[in-house]
């Protein structure tokens, strides 16, 4: 049996959001009339206290379409140097966008308020005008590390003095929520637009979904047009979005204990050097030796999937279908 701990993206739906999906009413999306993903939108955005909601096919469209509807060319993003849309998402926000990052370096991919406000570029005919900050919560290469909110609230606090954007790439933003005081309404009152992703730990096929104001989704939608997401019978998609929020959103710190115990046991092994602190679902591992390509191939002969984050790092990351019984032949396993 694999053990596959790549990432959280590669679940399959259970049976019951297949019944779901199956069971799903749909029309045509892009003419606007499929009842299940204008059920979806509204029930996302409710829960963020949001105006409206666009649901897209992933997590790199919806921050894309962010940033394009945020700015106009050679405007500036401030952001971590380890930001997913930075490092991840194909060069986008200056091939889509044309816009440049200032990247700052956080606390395992956190940025602070001072740093923020220390990066505003000035109002100089040599720089670019900044327009958004954009914070990544949980932090991917941070180890799934989660933002004090008193932080965040400081930071809204500086892009409101300046007149700056402040976008939530919230991926994993549930699995910060089922571990700290804060809900999904307190996020929705503190930025200006939240894409949050349905298809790593709630368990989705494919799909993320973008919330904002009415205004800004009216043009959000225009974008995902222009980039070929306008689709037609998603309702069987949204299904599954809905059935994730309804059911898998608790269960997430389930993922959470067992990425703990995984980085007990990576944490004894002799090549490893350093594991970082574990707040979510995601372990990263530095290792004293092999090289992380090399380490990797080896876990793959002894059929546990991880990725490479480095010339020294391993990620592993926990979902909903890995269990109690893949935990205990992971450690018997990555024993040898």
């Amino acid at each position: 049996m694999k053990i596959d701990l790549r990432s959280d993206t590669v679940t399959v739906p259970s049976l019951a959001m297949k019944q779901a999906m199956f069971e799903a009413s749909v029309g045509d999306d892009v003419l606007g009339d499929d009842p299940t993903v204008i059920a979806l939108e509204h029930k996302a955005a409710q829960l963020f206290g949001m105006e409206a909601a666009l649901f897209c096919a992933s997590g790199t469209m919806t921050n894309q379409i962010a940033i394009k509807a945020h700015t106009k060319p050679a405007d500036e993003i401030i952001c971590d140097k380890f930001a997913h849309i930075y490092l991840y998402e194909g060069g986008g926000m200056m091939a889509n966008s044309m816009v440049s990052p200032k990247l700052i370096d956080g606390n395992k991919g956190r940025i602070t308020a001072q740093q923020v406000l220390q990066s505003i570029s000035p109002d100089d005919v040599h720089a670019p005008f900044t327009r958004v900050v954009a914070l990544e919560n949980t932090m991917n290469k941070g180890g799934g590390s989660i933002y004090d909110f008193e932080e965040i609230k400081a930071i809204k606090k500086v892009c409101v003095e300046n007149n700056l954007i402040l976008h939530l790439d919230g991926a994993r933003i549930f699995n910060a929520l089922v571990e700290t005081q804060e809900t999904a309404l307190d996020y929705g009152q503190v930025f200006d637009s939240i894409s949050i992703c349905l298809s790593k730990g709630l368990g989705c096929p494919v799909g993320s979904i973008l919330l904002g104001s009415k205004s800004f989704i009216k043009e959000a939608k225009r974008i995902r047009k222009r980039m070929g997401g306008g689709w037609r019978q998603a309702g069987f998609l949204a299904a599954a979005g809905i059935y994730a929020l309804d059911n898998n959103i608790n269960r997430l710190k389930e993922d959470h204990q067992r990425a703990k115990k995984i980085g007990e046991i990576v944490g004894k092994l002799s090549n490893v050097i350093e594991v970082f602190p574990i707040q979510t679902n995601i372990v990263i591992a530095r290792l004293a030796s092999p090289t992380a390509n090399d380490y990797v191939k080896h876990l793959a002969n002894l059929g546990i999937g991880a990725v490479t984050f480095g010339p020294d790092l391993i990620r592993f990351v926990t979902h909903l279908d890995f269990t109690d019984q893949h935990l205990s032949m992971f450690e018997e396993r990555i024993g040898k």
